[in-house]
């Protein structure tokens, strides 16, 4: 099922003020194929606890750029264990340390920031997406992180009919902070994305 984008305002707006696992649970009910992605970042529990809560088996797809900080790879080992996650990992077809020797990590400006970003982070996820072939997928994507995605909402389809489904979108910190310590959820914040850098850039997997 596509929906129109009539049909995506009028459910964004029933679903503003809604809590996530209501959320949550409608769009499982109309997935066939449901997958979550994560990358381990800041407030990536959230929405890992809040879907797994509720469909213990969903698919979680982690691309691992193979730049991740030591506290990042710790971070996930523990969720992964204490959320008992279905983790289905993809990583690049080139070692870190291949590419280290004859390309490096670009900076933002250099032209091959793009070949960069292609590498580890675009061809590990087109390829796990067209592997699992979601109908629903779900992300901690939230209101304010990048330009981009303040013109998303809590649901967004792709051209393809992709239903993204992104529960969080109206919290802030704060709030998810408050969560995670009413859950007693860890958090990690000792995070790096090479094909970001700045906070506010996109790496291209949301456009």
């Amino acid at each position: 099922m596509k929906f129109t984008e009539q049909q995506i305002k009028d459910l964004n707006a029933q679903f503003k003020g809604i809590p996530p696992e209501e959320i949550i649970s409608w769009a499982l009910q109309y997935a066939k194929n449901a997958v979550v992605t994560t990358n381990f970042r800041p407030y990536e529990v959230a929405i890992l606890h809040a879907v797994t809560d509720i469909e213990k088996d969903v698919p979680v797809i982690w691309c691992d750029t193979g730049y991740n900080t030591p506290n990042t790879y710790k971070h996930a080992e523990e969720l992964i264990a204490k959320l008992d996650l279905n983790i289905k990992l993809y990583v690049p077809k080139q070692t870190a340390a291949h590419r280290d020797a004859v390309l490096g990590i670009p900076g933002i400006e250099d032209p091959n920031h793009a070949i960069f970003t292609e590498q580890v982070k675009l061809e590990p996820f087109k390829r796990a997406m067209a592997e699992h072939k979601p109908d629903v997928w779900f992300t901690n994507l939230r209101k304010g992180q990048t330009a981009l995605r303040d013109t998303l909402d809590i649901l967004s389809q792709s051209k393809d009919g992709v239903l993204k489904v992104s529960p969080f979108y109206h919290w802030n910190d704060s709030q998810l902070d408050a969560y995670l310590a009413h859950l007693g959820l860890p958090n990690e914040h000792k995070y790096f994305d090479p094909t970001k850098v700045l906070d506010n850039r996109e790496c291209g997997l949301h456009t």
